[in-house]
């Protein structure tokens, strides 16, 4: 278990009036199976920059494990997945058994990640990244291109693994994985414990209850 700690954190990108995070503090644990939500351009793909360092930012975000993108960047798609796996361990039994916990055949391993469908891409490289026992991985919109049968696959895949942060604008696909969430409002950073759905249910009910309140203010 390790805890993720942002505290008053700061940031606007250069020439822009208004603060992308204006002195913003909350933690979520490494363990917990996190969705983050909002809509877009409110934030989510920058503050995934702000926790892999690649943007200067105020307050602090006190991590003590390595952040890990996904998708990755892929300089040289016309090596094997096999070959791209070595870079990070030679223990090729922890990539098949990724492989084979996503449904996929151990053979895709073996060819030019330039032949592999953008579905089976998709997989072959959550499949090497989730052999990192040591990393947490800030996952980006891993649906787009899966249909539904591979949507479900991974979903799956992803709520017997111990910890991400992931984005996706695929409801059920959360429903399926996810154990807690964080929303980046308007004005603030919310986290809950719970999926997609039962986050939704609470925010109805707050504006609701906000709704009345301002309606029985006006009178």
């Amino acid at each position: 278990m390790s805890i993720i700690d942002v505290k008053n954190l700061t940031f606007s990108y250069f020439g822009s009036a208004k603060p992308v995070f204006d002195n913003v503090s909350f933690y979520f644990d490494t363990d917990w199976k996190t969705g983050l939500i909002g809509r877009n351009g409110i934030g989510k793909s920058t503050l995934f920059k702000l926790l892999l360092d690649e943007e200067e930012y105020t307050g602090s975000i006190n991590k003590s494990v390595k952040m890990i993108k996904f998708p990755p960047d892929i300089l040289d798609k016309s090596y094997t997945g096999l070959e791209m796996f070595h870079n990070i361990s030679h223990e090729d039994w922890k990539l098949f058994r990724e492989l084979n916990l996503l449904n996929l055949d151990e053979s895709l391993a073996y060819r030019a990640i330039n032949t592999l469908s953008n579905g089976e891409r998709t997989k072959l490289l959550l499949a090497m990244l989730f052999t990192n026992d040591d990393g947490f991985l800030l996952i980006d919109e891993p649906t787009n291109h899966l249909d539904m049968e591979g949507r479900s696959i991974v979903s799956e895949y992803l709520r017997g693994k111990r910890g991400f942060l992931l984005v996706s604008h695929d409801r059920a696909f959360l429903d399926g994985c996810i154990d807690h969430v964080i929303s980046i409002n308007k004005n603030s950073i919310e986290v809950q414990t719970g999926n997609y759905s039962s986050w939704y249910e609470n925010k109805t009910k707050k504006d609701s209850f906000e709704l009345s309140k301002n309606e029985k203010l006006k009178k």
